[in-house]
């Protein structure tokens, strides 16, 4: 058995960083467009193997060995946003630029203003940058290069005003900008209840490390998106919980406490002792 393992480690070595990285091309394509035609295209090849194989077809088995080169080049093509994709998550190291304490600052205040824009039921979609740039997203939108404030987020997304359609890109902490068009996911969602501020969340969440955040504005439910995963129908606590886990990886000791302190807060904080917004209909504000 010894002597087996000695003469044959390496192959069951090679086994093992085969299945490995098919894994990874499977999560990587799964419930993609490409996905599909990965699967169209090796059941064609595999199909003309056979055939070949069993009736012998020598012009057919030429063609399939010469054209390999071709195919191989095809394929680079037609998944170029998928490996992309992958080689920028690869060299992306996924942390915050910014320091700590401005990082536990920008929190609270996001965390307050997805809060009360839930209480409220108006939509909204956060973008959170990180070491991948969205300057092509920021680019469809309007620049603001403002200081992110609950207020300020309250402004943006309520009903009928100009920037509420669309995406809000907050790099470092600061409003990058607004109103920006979020590229939507090419997945198959399961769940037809999905709307299109989810599907922009899952797609930028894709193609870059950004995190982005969602408020629906038919049941004011909460949801977060990393790596093109999306968590749905969060609570006040829950959320609060989500992002200062994904802000603060591995915390200290003193940014541990105020991340408890700020998960324990459950009512929002009214600007200067007032609502920030009328707790009626704010299609009834805007009547008047």
């Amino acid at each position: 058995m010894w002597q087996f393992i000695q003469d044959h480690w390496r192959d069951g070595f090679e086994i093992l960083v085969l299945a490995f990285c098919i894994y990874q091309l499977y999560r990587a394509f799964r419930a993609t467009r490409g996905a599909q035609i990965l699967i169209g295209l090796g059941l064609i090849l595999v199909g003309l193997a056979l055939v070949t194989q069993i009736f012998q077809f020598e012009v057919i088995g030429w063609l399939i060995t010469r054209s390999a080169a071709v195919i191989a080049f095809a394929l680079l093509v037609i998944f170029q946003p998928e490996l992309r994709n992958g080689l920028a998550r690869v060299g992306s190291s996924q942390f915050f630029s910014f320091s700590s304490k401005r990082r536990l600052a920008l929190v609270e205040r996001l965390a307050d203003s997805v809060v009360v824009l839930s209480r409220k039921r108006i939509g909204a979609l956060f973008a959170i940058q990180r070491d991948i740039t969205l300057k092509e997203q920021l680019e469809t939108g309007v620049i603001l290069d403002a200081e992110f404030t609950p207020e300020l987020a309250m402004s943006v997304f309520f009903p009928k005003s100009p920037l509420h359609d669309g995406g809000m890109i907050i790099a470092d902490d600061r409003v990058a900008g607004a109103a920006c068009v979020f590229p939507v996911t090419e997945k198959e969602m399961r769940d037809r209840s999905t709307g299109l501020r989810h599907r922009a969340a899952i797609g930028l969440t894709e193609r870059t490390d950004a995190i982005a955040v969602v408020v629906s504005e038919e049941t004011g439910s909460i949801s977060i998106c990393e790596n093109g995963e999306l968590q749905r129908n969060l609570t006040e606590v829950q959320f609060r919980e989500k992002i200062s886990e994904i802000f603060f990886s591995s915390p200290s000791a003193n940014e541990t406490e105020n991340i408890e302190e700020l998960d324990s807060e459950t009512d929002v904080p009214a600007a200067s002792g007032r609502n920030m917004v009328s707790d009626k209909n704010p299609s009834e504000d805007i009547s008047r």
